[in-house]
This record gives structure tokens, sequence and C-alpha cells, in this order.
């Protein structure tokens, strides 16, 4: 008894793998939430350059109407400024220099039927010159900055929660607007287009497989539906594009191809396996004593799944939905290929949309860093992540702590 005794209270041995293991756990949770915060305040840096833009336009207007009433001079860009960037050496060809042997070829081209005789045309310094997409960024522009100041006072501009809150996004203009109520009003309707589809038909399928359907269809129907989660976002917004859209046009008679019905349906077949996983696995938790007691009371097995299981099962529900709207706020490939990709602040399901991250998607890649439009995209980014962000709250707060309790009896 006495070894016995000894042998229970002898010291254990230090389990190195365990600790591991823990430390392990410990130092990916903490560099998560480190990327996580460090995400946030890069976007919120970039955003905030907005709210200098225009007091930095001003200064820069009253510097060029000091030096005009001065005399003094301003230098403006020369020809070599304008030419475009070369990205294939081996197609450039410099002013006044001949052109490559390789290129010979394709330069006798512009043959004449009356001379028969061959010309190589090489380009004039006005050529080279890149195209102005926008007349206002060139030296044009600047000979009538410099006109219109001399001519009239500088007038104040609009501050830059007026440019927001317009209802007109065109960031390539003579006058810049970045009215983001077009996109807001596009992100809405697509993402509830896409819940009013997707919540019913999710709800429905978990219930018929947790509650009706036979184990061996059970393991059949539930691993299809989920494996949809990992479809590419791309593919189905090429479906959505190049059958789903004609099929509904065709239809209904929608006087747009693209819209925000047909958006909100793309939408619908990504947030599908997201509600349905997660309102399968709650009811799933729910005792199946509940059932068997509303059964034996005499209740039909849709009314026991409608009035008992469903209600038990309403946190996780309601949780499964909120996820939902979150996963279809902030797509973007869909939402750029499929709704029309245009900015309308009208709310009529059957006209073409916009949402905040397609134009992200769509603008991000040719922006001028620093500038106005860059930080404006960086705002957009900032409410994507406080939207996703509060739903995340929402989800952790109400349902799982308060509606659990009150379901619970607690």
């Amino acid at each position: 008894m006495q070894l016995q005794d000894k042998r229970l209270f002898r010291k254990k041995r230090p389990r190195y793998g365990e600790i591991a293991i823990e430390w392990s756990i410990r130092v990916v949770s903490s560099v998560s939430i480190l990327v996580i915060v460090l995400i946030f305040l890069f976007v919120f840096r970039e955003a905030a350059g907005i709210f200098n833009s225009a007091t930095e336009a001003g200064s820069t207007l009253q510097t060029i109407e000091a030096e005009t009433a001065g005399k003094s001079e301003i230098h403006t860009s020369d020809n070599d400024d304008l030419k475009p960037e070369i990205y294939n050496p081996d197609s450039g060809i410099e002013t006044g220099e001949a052109p490559p042997a390789n290129l010979l070829p394709d330069l006798q081209v512009a043959t004449t039927e009356a001379s028969g005789k061959s010309e190589i045309h090489t380009s004039d310094d006005d050529d080279l010159k890149p195209e102005i997409y926008n007349p206002d960024s060139g030296e044009e522009a600047v000979e009538s900055l410099i006109s219109d100041i001399s001519d009239k006072p500088l007038q104040p501009s609009k501050s830059i929660w007026q440019n927001l809150a317009g209802e007109n996004w065109q960031p390539i203009s003579e006058e810049p607007k970045f009215g983001v109520t077009p996109l807001i009003i596009g992100t809405v309707k697509t993402t509830f287009t896409a819940i009013a589809i997707a919540a019913p038909l999710g709800i429905l399928a978990a219930m018929y497989v947790a509650l009706f359907a036979h184990r061996r269809l059970r393991e059949i129907i539930k691993p299809f539906i989920e494996i949809l989660a990992g479809f590419p976002s791309v593919v189905i917004g090429f479906f959505c594009l190049m059958t789903v859209a004609s099929i509904l046009q065709d239809t209904f008679g929608f006087d747009y191809r693209l819209n925000s019905i047909v958006g909100g349906l793309g939408l619908a077949i990504t947030v599908v396996p997201i509600i349905f996983t997660i309102t399968e696995d709650a009811l799933s938790a729910v005792p199946k004593s509940y059932r068997e007691a509303a059964l034996a009371l005499g209740a039909t097995e849709w009314e026991a799944a409608f009035r008992l299981m469903l209600p038990a099962a309403m946190p996780g529900v309601i949780a499964a939905v909120l996820l939902g709207i979150g996963r279809a706020f902030g797509e973007t490939m869909i939402a750029l290929m499929a709704t029309g990709n245009a900015p309308l602040a009208e709310w009529n399901l059957a006209a073409p949309a916009r949402t905040l991250a397609a134009t992200i998607g769509a603008e991000m890649g040719e922006v001028i860093w620093g500038s106005t439009h860059y930080g404006v995209l960086f705002f957009l980014g900032a409410l994507l992540f406080l939207v996703s962000f509060a739903i995340n709250l929402l989800t952790e707060v109400f349902v799982r702590r308060r509606l659990a309790k009150k379901f619970q009896g607690s």
C-alpha cells in the first residue's frame, strides 16, 4: 500500500509535446489578431488621405495664383515627359533614329496603288505622346488653369464629405465626383436579393437533411452542397454572365440583360452552402427528445419541425443568415461580372448596379497612387471592413449569447 501511495503522489513528467502544441496555438492566435489589426490600421491610414486632399488642392491653386500674379514662370513638362513608358524595349522607336532591321518589314505597309512605291512612316513627336483620356491632365489643362486663375478669383470647392454624399460616381472627369450613394444602393440591392433567395433554400434544405432525409441520402446531399462553397467565384460569375442573364431576360423581359437580380442570384449560389451548413449543425444539436416528445403528444412531423425544432435552433439559424449577409456583402467577382457594374442611384432591381467591392476590384489596379481617387477606394474598403466587423459582432453578442440564453431558459 505504501508503494502504491508513493506512485500516486509521484511527480509527473513534463509532456513537451503538449506544451509545444499549446504554445503554437497561442502564437498562431496572437499573429492572427496582429494581422487583423495591421490590416485595419493600413486601410484606415490610406483612407485618411482623402481628408487632406481638399486642403492640398486649395493650397496648390493659391500657389499657382501667387506665382502668376508675381510673373513667375510655371514650368510645364517637356516632350520627353509626355512620352509613354516603353514596357517592350524592342518596339520603341526614338525620334530621329532609324528603325531596327527587324521592324522594317512591319513598317513597309503604307503602299499606294497609284505610285506603286512603299513609304516608311515614322512617328512624330506628337504621335509619341500618350492619348489623353482625361482632358484635364495635360499642358492645355495647365494653361487653362492659369488663365482661369488670372481671370477670376479662387472659388471654394466642395468638401470631401459633400462629395462622398453625392449621387454620382465619376472619378475621371473635369470635376471628379466620388458619390458613394449609388454604390451603397447597389450593394444593398444585390446583397438582400441574394439573401431573399438563399435563406429559404438553405434553411429548408438543412431541415430536410437534418430531420427527414434517410441517413444514406444525407451522406450524399450534405457533401455535395458543402462542395459548392469551394467553387471559384469567377466561374459562378461567368456562368451568370453568359447563361443566367440570357434566361432571365428572355423569361421576364428585362430591359437590361445584367442587373441586380442576376447578380443576386449568383451571390445566392455562394451563400446557400454557408446557411445550409450552419443551420444543419444547429438543428442536429437540438436534443432528439424534443422531437420525440412532440410526436408523442400528437404533432405531425412538419409541426414538430417548424414549431419546435426550428425555434430551438433559431440562434444558429440567425447566425447563418448574418454570416451569409457578410459573405454576399463583400463578394467581388460575381458582383463585378453579373450586375452590369453601373453606378445608378435607383432601387429598381431590374436595373444595373455596382457594389462597393466591385468598385475597388475594378479601379484599384489603374488608380494613381496617393491621389484622392486612391484614398476614396480605401475609404470604401474601410466601409466594407466596418460592416463585416459589425455583422460578426452582432452574431457573437446578440445571437450566441442573448438568444441562446433565452431559448435555453436561463
